[in-house]
C-alpha cells in the first residue's frame, strides 16, 4: 500500500485499509474529494440505511450519561487511507454538538504493516494521559518526519525493519515527556493489556474490515465509500457528504 499525495485544493485521495488473511498489505478502494466538496453539499433526502450507513448486528452500549453520544473512529497511525482522512476528522469533530463524545479504537489487523504496535502504543498512551495531545504528532512522525515510518519513500514499499515499542517509547518521550522506561513498563501492564483486548472486542463487535471506519453510539458503522453512495466507488466522493451523515445519526441519536 503506497503513500497518497494531497491533490489540488480540497481534494484528497484516500484508500480504505482491508483486513487481509495474508501477511500481505491490506487491499484498498480509493475514492477522491475534489474541488466542489469545497462548498457544503446538501444530504440526500433520506440517508439509506444498508447504504449510506449500516446497523452494528450487536449494538456495543457506551459508559456514557443519558443524553451523550459516541462517535468513534477506528484506525491507525500506520494506516495510509487514515492520515489522508484526519483533516476531515478534524473537520466533523468540530462539527459535532456538545452532547458528542468522540473516541478512537486503533486497529491491528494489517501486521505486516506494524498496526499491533501502534496499537500498544496508542493503548500505552492513553494509561498515561498523553494520547490526546500526541495524536497528530504520532501521524506526523509516521508519514512526515518519518520517525516512526513504515514505508519506504523512495521506492514506495516496506521498510525492512518496522517501528518497535521501544522506538514508539522514544517518540513519546520526545513529545510529552514520559521516560522511557515509565512507557515500556506501562505497556507491559495488566491495564494496559486489558485495554488492548478491550480494543480487539470492539472491532469484532464492530465488524471492521477497513480503516477509516466511523461508529455513531455502537450503533452505525460508516465508511468513506458507504457515505459517498449513490455515487459510484472509483467516482467523486464527497467528504463533507460523511460528516453531514455523522452529525445525522448523532442528531437521531440525540432525540
Amino acid at each position: 500500500m503506497k503513500v497518497f499525495a494531497w491533490l489540488i485544493a480540497m481534494s484528497l485521495m484516500a484508500s480504505a485499509a482491508r483486513a487481509a488473511p495474508t501477511p500481505k498489505a491490506a487491499p484498498a478502494t480509493s475514492v477522491a474529494t475534489t474541488a466542489a466538496a469545497a462548498a457544503p453539499t446538501a444530504p440526500p433526502t433520506k440517508w439509506v440505511e444498508g447504504k449510506n450507513y449500516l446497523l452494528v448486528a450487536q449494538p456495543v452500549p457506551t459508559s456514557l450519561p443519558k443524553g451523550k453520544v459516541l462517535v468513534t473512529e477506528v484506525f491507525s497511525y500506520a494506516c495510509p487511507a487514515c492520515n489522508q482522512f484526519q483533516p476531515y476528522m478534524q473537520k466533523l469533530v468540530k462539527s459535532l454538538p456538545p452532547n458528542a463524545v468522540v473516541d478512537y479504537v486503533p486497529a491491528s489487523f494489517n501486521s505486516s504493516e506494524d498496526w499491533p504496535m501502534f496499537q500498544l502504543a496508542y493503548a500505552t498512551a492513553q494509561a498515561l494521559g498523553v494520547a490526546a495531545r500526541t495524536h497528530d504528532a504520532m501521524f506526523d512522525a509516521v508519514w512526515t518526519t518519518g520517525d516512526l515510518a513504515t514505508m519506504d519513500p523512495s521506492t514506495g514499499t516496506l521498510r525492512a525493519r518496522m517501528p518497535t515499542i521501544e522506538d514508539a517509547a522514544k517518540f513519546y518521550q520526545k513529545q510529552a515527556g514520559v521516560p522511557v522506561a515509565s512507557f515500556l513498563a506501562t505497556s507491559k501492564s495488566f491495564g494496559v493489556d486489558n485495554q488492548v483486548r478491550r480494543y480487539e472486542e470492539l472491532l469484532r463487535a464492530y465488524a471492521i474490515d477497513r480503516t477509516p471506519t466511523l461508529i455513531v453510539n455502537g450503533k452505525y458503522r460508516i465508511t468513506t465509500e458507504s457515505a459517498s453512495y449513490p455515487a459510484p466507488l472509483d467516482r467523486t466522493f464527497n467528504a463533507q457528504r460523511l460528516i453531514d451523515l455523522v452529525d445525522w445519526l448523532v442528531a437521531q441519536e440525540s432525540k
